[in-house]
């Protein structure tokens, strides 16, 4: 009675508690459909009544023997957290859902309507992530724009206005000199009432990497205290999360607040970082708020899965403007499972959340993309050579980066730097603001960078990458200018560029994954602009200098306009992103809905999959797969091959010399055996077997429904004691008359458990919990239960055939 009582009053609380890293099954955790269990029959067909048994309660009378199949139990049939759901449980539930609709459609008007506006709240659902997604989006983009310009000066007639906003209603400056007018003020004007001189730069100086720091504190102490799952890019747990996994909190409405928040003040303080990668997971956190409106997206965590797929693709939607290519991000890189019906709705919602930053206009300049290029001249074939370069050195920056910087998080995990967040953020912002201040191309937000080098030089542009020779007797028109000699300042912008592309190189290593959002798409892509507009500008002037070699003869005539550097810049930032993600198909069409370049198609191709066939040689593993296997999360990842001959016996558990597996029999067993088994366990989940002689399996029950169903049965049975009976058969078994009453929890046995014999082949297995989602399954030689495959075993057993560490696999 002392471990009854001992059970009984921890029991519910140890559903919290953490299963250890031998649990032989994985559950998983977030609220599900508890009306139908695994094994319910066809609708029309009524519960057989059970036989009157006696009770040890004597005169009582008879005790009517409860069946959770009556009635819903609260809490059945639920998932843990850092746990897996049951995919096929999750789909059987909702085809049954769809069956009682229609059938109960058929029955009276009430019904049909709602079932009408049970087909229509998946298109609402899209419709209400849309607008979210792009509300939050457009705010984003406003307010890290004021907050970057606040670094340098402040708008005397609005301080609500940025650099550019305050100066378009000035009509004291000139379009050459645009970004001066005397309604912005620089710190130094307003403070020491002149903009030039030692003290003015000084001041500046000082102001900008001081309002940096104080952004930067600002985000990482808001992650700390409000919402620590607001840190990072978020691209590897929604990948994760799409796969199955539960992390409770990750989604919710705390840490879409603080990521919306913390992002800002992050952009803004000059960090090499992007809002466009967490704007994804804060698309999602709205997927998921969305999702607890509606009954059946709360209560089946496969459906909401495909809300959160769709809401991936309206985040990449209204962080690059490229409903398009959100709906392949989607489907190319985090989905999991994405039927035909998802890519429709994650379509909708892409659509609807543009047109929402489309409506709020936060560039004000009337267009989606974020990087507009007009480039005059088509390229030559001879140019794939250069853009086949860039896509080798993409490949090249990609493999170095991922293996950089998963190094230095792992020493941020295993040392003492890992204890002071905050201090780590400081001194990154501070080493970023002391050596960006003195270079205009670091000093810039890099989105403005990326626009700059993407920019195809004019007479009218007063950029230093523009200072080339004009001819005098030039008679092209602006639209057409010939390629020209450089000037003084393209010669000195360039070797700015290139100082410029070694200090974003490594400090990007150090800045992704720290303490505060940070996305990786903008960086990658502004080393790879950069790396692109050097090389374009150094074959600029080898056609001006040299158009009688070979590779310029016939195609590069004199006065003719034959490089656009704009263009290798925008090859050089997909090769480098490619790189670093591994993104093929969704990565060019991001691209060109982001420029508006359609007809640079092939050579963003060309660079794209020349990088990943670089980046693949050296590792096979893009950034995001890279942080899921250096975080432990169970993915199962798609795009891996299996190639070693092993079986399920040498991976099944027990193995040869370790103890029996521990089974549960359909009718023999007490409360206090029930309970005596699960506080010496901590597997997640029994096999139930006819009887231990036999070992014929019958089925497979839950740690948590047992718990749960046996707490409930003590509440609302009578006579239920610890020497009661517990069966999991369709009738009780017989008992003396002053037995006490017997459980029946055949409602909470999966009747279907996946099972394969000892001698199927590991890559069939594997491949089997892959498409199906399964997180554990039953082995069996000739009908008798041996062993069990969980999902963790596999990723560990996947571990050790690649010669990696099997126990870095840290969750169910």
């Amino acid at each position: 009675m002392a471990s009854e009582r001992f059970y009984r009053r921890g029991s519910i609380n140890s559903l919290q508690s953490n299963t250890s890293d031998e649990d032989m099954v994985e559950i998983a955790g977030a609220p599900l459909d508890f009306s139908l269990a695994d094994d319910v029959p066809p609708l029309d067909r009524e519960p057989e009544k059970e036989p009157t048994v006696y009770n040890g309660a004597g005169m009582n009378g008879a005790s009517k023997i409860m069946d959770f199949f009556d009635e819903p139990v609260p809490g059945v049939g639920t998932y843990e957290d850092f746990n897996t759901i049951d995919w096929v449980r999750e789909k059987s539930r909702d085809r049954d859902r769809h069956r009682e609709i229609a059938s109960k459609s058929k029955e009276s008007l009430c019904a049909l309507i709602k079932g009408l506006s049970d087909a229509f709240s998946g298109w609402l659902v899209m419709l209400l992530v849309g607008l979210m997604a792009g509300a939050i989006a457009g705010l984003i983009d406003m307010a890290s724009h004021w907050m970057t310009d606040l670094k340098e000066g402040v708008c005397l007639v609005g301080f609500w206005y940025n650099h550019e906003h305050c100066c378009w209603t000035s009509d004291e400056i000139t379009f050459e000199q645009r970004d001066k007018c005397p309604e912005w003020k620089s710190w130094s004007e307003l403070l020491l009432n002149q903009s030039n001189g030692a003290g003015a730069y000084i001041l500046n100086y000082f102001l900008y990497v001081s309002w940096a720091l104080v952004f930067a504190f600002l985000a990482v102490s808001l992650v700390r205290v409000f919402a620590p799952y607001a840190c990072g890019s978020g691209i590897p747990e929604i990948k994760t999360i799409l796969s199955g996994f539960i992390i409770r909190g990750y989604l919710g409405k705390w840490t879409l607040i603080i990521k919306t928040i913390t992002l800002v003040l992050a952009v803004s303080s000059g960090l090499s970082l992007g809002k466009e990668g967490p704007l994804v997971h804060v698309a999602c956190c709205c997927g998921n708020i969305v999702c607890h409106l509606f009954t059946k997206y709360r209560k089946n965590e496969a459906k909401r899965r495909e809300v959160l797929s769709a809401a991936a693709a309206a985040g990449v939607s209204v962080a690059f403007g490229a409903p398009i290519g959100g709906v392949l991000f989607s489907l190319e890189e985090v989905s999991y499972y994405f039927p035909l019906k998802t890519l429709w709705r994650s379509f909708f919602a892409a659509l609807v959340a543009a047109f929402t930053l489309r409506s709020i206009n936060p560039f004000r300049n009337s267009r989606l993309v974020l990087f507009f290029v007009e480039f005059h001249r088509p390229w030559h074939l001879l140019e794939l050579i250069p853009f086949i370069l860039l896509g080798i050195f993409g490949g090249l920056w990609g493999a170095f980066f991922i293996r950089a910087n998963i190094a230095w998080c792992k020493r941020r995990k295993t040392t003492v730097l890992g204890r002071y967040p905050v201090l780590e953020v400081l001194i990154v912002t501070a080493i970023t603001g002391i050596i960006a201040f003195p270079n205009n191309f670091t000093k810039m937000s890099t989105s403005g960078l990326i626009s700059e080098l993407f920019n195809d030089c004019g007479l009218l542009d007063s950029s230093p990458l523009c200072d080339y020779v004009n001819e005098a007797n030039s008679t092209k028109t602006i639209d057409n200018l010939p390629d020209r000699a450089a000037g003084k300042g393209v010669y000195t912008t360039i070797w700015q560029l290139a100082l410029a592309l070694l200090f974003k190189i490594f400090i990007t290593i150090f800045t992704f994954g720290i303490k505060v959002p940070s996305g990786l798409f903008i960086p990658s892509m502004a080393v790879g602009a950069i790396a692109g507009r050097l090389l374009g500008v150094g074959m600029e002037q080898l056609a001006y200098y040299h158009r009688d070699w070979v590779i310029f003869k016939g195609w590069c005539n004199p006065g003719a306009d034959c490089i656009t550097p704009g263009l290798y810049a925008m090859v050089g930032a997909a090769a480098c992103l490619g790189g670093v993600t591994r993104m093929t198909v969704s990565l060019v069409v991001i691209m060109f809905e982001l420029t508006g370049g359609l007809e640079y198609i092939v050579p963003l191709m060309a660079a794209a999959m020349t990088s990943k066939w670089v980046s693949d040689a050296i590792g096979r593993e893009g950034i995001y797969e890279a942080h899921i296997r250096l975080n432990g999360y169970p993915f199962l990842e798609a795009k891996e091959e299996f190639t070693h001959k092993t079986l399920a016996m040498d991976v099944m558990r027990p193995r040869r010399n370790d103890p029996p597996l521990t089974s549960l029999t359909q009718d023999g067993m007490k409360v206090e055996d029930m309970e005596a088994i699960i506080n010496d366990t901590t597997y997640s989940g029994f096999p139930v077997i006819v009887s231990k002689e036999s070992q014929r399996l019958v089925g497979f029950v839950l740690r948590r429904d047992i718990i749960i169903s046996i707490e409930n049965g003590r509440q609302r049975q009578d006579g239920i004691v610890s020497t009661s009976i517990i069966y999991f058969t369709e009738h009780p078994p017989v008992q003396l008359p002053d037995n006490p009453a017997a459980l029946k929890l055949r409602a909470i046995l999966d009747l279907s458990p996946f099972t394969v014999t000892d001698h199927t082949p590991m890559e069939i297995v594997i491949d089997v919990f892959r498409k199906l989602g399964l997180r554990q399954c039953l082995v069996t030689h000739n009908g008798r239960l041996l062993g069990i495959i969980t999902k963790k075993d596999i990723l560990k057993h996947m571990a050790q055939m690649a010669n990696q560490d099997p126990d870095s696999i840290m969750f169910n």
